[in-house]
């Protein structure tokens, strides 16, 4: 069994005795400066209004070119924005932040593209599971990096571990159809995946069982913030501007979306561009624009996370260590309020 707090404190190891200069994040982006951010993972549906904003000239507007840096399995996303390589990184989810800063990198998140990290657990009605307590007696296959959500989940609902197996897997949802496991782990919106579960398949959010975790987090290297905070707010304002287009333009979005990444799948995103809205855009930010969040709830996760001995040493980070308010707060009249 992997040590969690190694794993997650690698997230910032070596980091901080890096001496690249911050030779990017310290320029001034005027007109024609290349803007680079780097994403946790390949460029996918949860990318879509920023690929629109790209391609429909939203940034271009805002005075400079941007270079999306797409991620993947063997990418790391902290390094180059933590370094000044690229300006603006994004995380999956709001917990890489705190482990990030945890580990002692100097980062903040800014904006945040889903209103909840889209992360579930799936199963079949033979033994279904619809909330927290029926993982008990369960085989629950979930992918090492994600383990932690399960922790915080039975730490939260005070249910023992030993009343159920977890079994460590990756991507692949075929266990769970093999009858290896009762219950997998994943993303609602990789809708490829989830097809060869068929449609009897029962969708348990982690954020019904009250683990509050906002997905796509944008973030910076603080010295990027303190020295390009405008330019920050203008690729906020592009990007929100990008996904009102694709909110209002869904299937139009998702050809701008497949025609600049051809691998993407489009009948598979026409059929998942609605849930996708429906993870950017709630009640939240029809009062406070796109890319809002509750500092808050951040806080609530953090102390839930601290309770399963997330971070390293057991030192919790600070809410205002690794969120600010100030991009939002400079862009309030120009996101996007839609839900």
């Amino acid at each position: 069994m992997l040590d969690r707090r190694k794993l997650f404190s690698n997230v910032g190891k070596g980091l901080l005795a890096a001496s690249f200069p911050y030779a990017i994040a310290s320029n001034a982006y005027g007109q024609g400066a290349v803007l680079k951010v780097k994403y946790d993972w390949l460029m996918s549906n949860g990318q879509i209004g920023d690929i629109v904003a790209l391609k429909r000239g939203f940034l271009k507007e805002q005075g400079f070119d941007v270079e999306f840096q797409p991620g993947g399995p063997n990418s790391a996303t902290v390094p180059p924005v933590a370094t000044g390589q690229a300006l603006i990184g994004q995380f999956s989810s709001t917990n890489q932040g705190m482990i990030a800063v945890a580990a002692g990198v100097p980062i903040k998140i800014f904006a945040t593209g889903y209103r909840t990290a889209p992360f579930a657990y799936f199963s079949l009605p033979k033994a279904p599971v619809r909330k927290p307590e029926d993982l008990i007696g369960k085989r629950v296959g979930t992918q090492p990096t994600a383990r932690y959500v399960t922790d915080a989940l039975l730490k939260k609902y005070k249910i023992d571990p030993g009343r159920l197996q977890v079994i460590n897997m990756g991507f692949d949802m075929a266990p769970l159809v093999n009858g290896q496991v009762d219950v997998v782990t994943g993303w609602v919106t990789n809708t490829r995946a989830l097809s060869v579960i068929g449609p009897d398949r029962i969708d348990f959010m982690a954020v019904e069982g009250g683990i509050y975790n906002y997905g796509n987090a944008y973030f910076t290297s603080n010295e990027g913030l303190e020295k390009n905070a405008d330019a920050i707010g203008r690729f906020v304002k592009a990007i929100s501007k990008g996904w009102e287009w694709a909110f209002n333009n869904r299937a139009a979005a998702v050809d701008i979306m497949c025609d600049a990444y051809p691998q993407i799948e489009r009948d598979i995103e026409k059929k998942t561009v609605d849930l996708v809205m429906k993870l950017s855009f709630d009640k939240d930010t029809a009062t406070h624009g796109w890319g809002w969040f509750d500092p808050a709830r951040i806080q609530e996760t953090a102390d839930l996370f601290a309770s399963v001995d997330l971070f390293k040493d057991g030192k919790k980070p600070k809410l205002e260590d690794f969120t600010t308010s100030r991009i939002l707060d400079a862009t309030r009249s120009d996101r996007a309020r839609l839900g």
